[in-house]
């Protein structure tokens, strides 16, 4: 498959994502051939140092978990500030800033839920609202979850063209790997549900393979996973297999050591909508939940659900990991995120409680250090 690199001002470059032959939902292909230039507020000195031939020795990842703008019609009164409170937080010294798109960006009208579907949800925003996501500081968002198809392979496809339009990079459709350099590092970005219109969280095989591919293509491998159980009650990773209303939402834990084997520097998480635990597993951080990050009206807030975190972690350029902290966000009524609350104290108990030795060391000022 070949690339084409386009130089971005902001020191950022997104090489175009490269597809399995056949892969992809209808119109997925087209959108994902594009190269789409994101770029992070953060990472305006590296384009000086990328271009003066010094390329820098390590890349810092910020990543969130589940994010939507509200769902149409019932939308923010101003969409643009909705992440003011913690655009600072999420920027602070990140050139990759990550997060899941727990929906779609679409004007299609039919949905997954239909007329006669009780306690169905389907998310979609106005197109529109990709560049307030840019705005906010991300660069790349992921699709790779339940709410992707909610309206279907128009609606997915027009969310990817959505995305890259205003100049971010998105992952996670199957066979997908993007590949970003920044800091002159090449950076691969893997992201896998368990949903056939996603790259598969279930088939390990396909996934390892995929995984191997992207550590191929560069020598820092971010992978993602929408994975586990949800709700209050589904705060611990169990080591098992586990399901949500029916449906099989894999083994986190044996997914995510698969991922490292296989190659990843780092493997994040959202989907039990609650935080869980980090680990490190041979050198390599996990962090099983990230939880929510925004939500107007979107998300329940109740108890643990009112809890989250913004995760940076510094790569080395062989993706080797050099340190990483958790900074605490909790939500106001309709789901706005704000700095505080107790995501910090609480990320470093369950993962105490799950991964005792093997758990990540979480200090009170939010740093993650290695067992």
């Amino acid at each position: 498959m070949g690339k084409t690199v386009r130089a971005l001002s902001a020191g950022l470059l997104v090489l175009p994502v490269c597809w399995a032959a056949g892969a992809g939902p209808a119109g997925a292909a087209e959108a994902g051939s594009q190269a789409a230039p994101a770029a992070s507020a953060a990472s305006g000195g590296a384009a000086a140092s990328a271009a003066s031939g010094g390329a820098a020795a390590s890349v810092t990842i910020a990543a969130v978990g589940d994010t939507m703008l509200g769902t149409t019609p019932e939308l923010p009164p101003d969409p643009g500030s909705y992440l003011s409170a913690v655009r600072a937080v999420l920027d602070r010294g990140a050139q990759i800033v990550f997060g899941n798109l727990e929906g779609t960006l679409t004007t299609a009208t039919a949905s997954k839920c239909g007329a006669a579907r009780a306690n169905c949800f389907a998310f979609r925003d106005p197109p529109g609202y990709a560049r307030y996501l840019r705005q906010a500081g991300f660069t790349v968002l992921n699709d790779a979850n339940n709410h992707s198809f909610d309206f279907g392979a128009a609606g997915q496809a027009q969310t990817v063209r959505s995305l890259h339009a205003a100049g971010l990079a998105q992952t996670g459709l199957p066979g997908e790997i993007t590949v970003v350099r920044a800091r002159g590092i090449k950076v691969a970005l893997v992201a896998f549900a368990p949903y056939p219109y996603d790259a598969s969280l279930l088939n390990l095989p396909a996934a390892r393979s995929l995984i191997e591919r992207a550590r191929r293509e560069a020598a820092v491998v971010v992978v993602y996973m929408h994975a586990g159980a949800e709700g209050s009650g589904a705060d611990h990773v169990t080591g098992r297999e586990e399901h949500y209303l029916g449906e099989d939402r894999g083994n986190p834990e044996a997914f995510a050591h698969m991922a490292i084997d296989a190659g990843a520097s780092l493997v994040i998480a959202s989907g039990p909508h609650v935080l869980r635990g980090m680990q490190f597993y041979e050198g390599r951080l996990i962090a099983y939940s990230l939880g929510n990050f925004a939500g107007y009206r979107n998300f329940a807030t109740s108890g643990d659900l009112d809890t989250s975190v913004i995760l940076h972690v510094t790569l080395s350029a062989t993706g080797r990991f050099q340190s990483a902290r958790i900074d605490p966000i909790r939500f106001t009524g309709t789901g706005r995120p704000v700095p505080g609350g107790g995501g910090i104290a609480f990320t470093a108990r369950l993962g105490t409680e799950d991964f005792g030795s093997s758990a990540a060391r979480i200090q009170a000022s939010g740093v993650v250090k290695a067992p």
